[in-house]
């Protein structure tokens, strides 16, 4: 895994990287730049995204759904590696045989026949690897295009993008269908949520403060570092303002 190796000397950096202060639960430094790159993505996402994925919403649910599990059988190998380097043996075992069930019997991925047996996907990423290994969170930062994230998940979506394991196995066409499927798998995602991303990114008095909670919450949960009755949701009030007791 090449890119693991290129990567050392940023999680060297990350190593380094300031933590958040005791009691405080949000580290942002970054804040003026952050919000300068948040206004941007709204603005791709009022430009682009929510109107693919509202077109993607008139679509016949079968059509979505083989689409969605094309693109989710396409990213198990890398699902796969993470489980392998973070020691979790059974959820790379269990996504292994999803692979293997569903690019065989489904079709490719068409259709996610090991779910239909029970046995679902275990996610997991990079940024999930270095936090089993041990590398801080870092501060807050948001990515272009890509969105709410932190120095860890930075350097985690890096590492995922620059690394795929399904490429020691197919095609470059074949990578290339499996990029086209996941660009749609999150347009057709944005239109599922809609809602409610409207009402973090449109309706709240502050957008970027409301999607920098949701992230960290939700992210920290999924990590184990959270309580689940620490879980805050401000999709349930488009006016949430996670400022007011302060």
């Amino acid at each position: 895994m090449k890119p693991v190796f290129v990567s050392l000397p940023v999680l060297i950096a990350l190593g380094a990287c300031s933590v958040a202060p005791e009691g405080q639960s949000i580290h942002d430094p970054y804040e003026q730049t952050n919000r300068q790159i948040h206004e941007f993505n709204v603005g791709l996402d009022r430009a682009l995204l929510r109107p693919a994925s509202q077109a993607a919403n008139t679509l016949p649910d079968g059509v979505t759904q083989t689409v969605t599990n094309f693109a989710d059988n396409v990213s198990l190998p890398g699902l796969i590696a993470n489980g392998i380097l973070q020691g979790d043996i059974k959820g790379a075992s269990t996504n292994t045989f999803r692979f293997v069930i569903n690019s065989t019997v489904g079709f490719y991925g068409l259709f996610d026949v090991a779910d239909i047996i029970g046995l679902y996907e275990e996610d997991t990423d990079f940024g999930e690897t270095l936090a089993v290994w041990g590398v801080p969170e870092g501060a807050y930062v948001e990515l272009p295009v890509l969105g709410p994230s932190t120095e860890r998940d930075a350097v985690g979506e890096i590492v995922d993008m620059l690394y795929d394991p399904l490429g020691n196995w197919v095609t470059d066409e074949q990578l290339a269908y499996g990029t086209a499927a996941n660009v749609a798998d999150k347009i057709i995602t944005r239109g599922a949520f809609g809602n409610s991303v409207d009402s973090v990114l449109y309706d709240s008095a502050d957008g970027y403060a409301q999607a920098r909670l949701l992230y960290l919450e939700n992210r920290r949960y999924e990590l184990g570092q959270e309580q689940s009755d620490a879980y805050i949701d401000p999709y349930a009030d488009p006016y949430f303002d996670p400022y007011e007791d302060q």
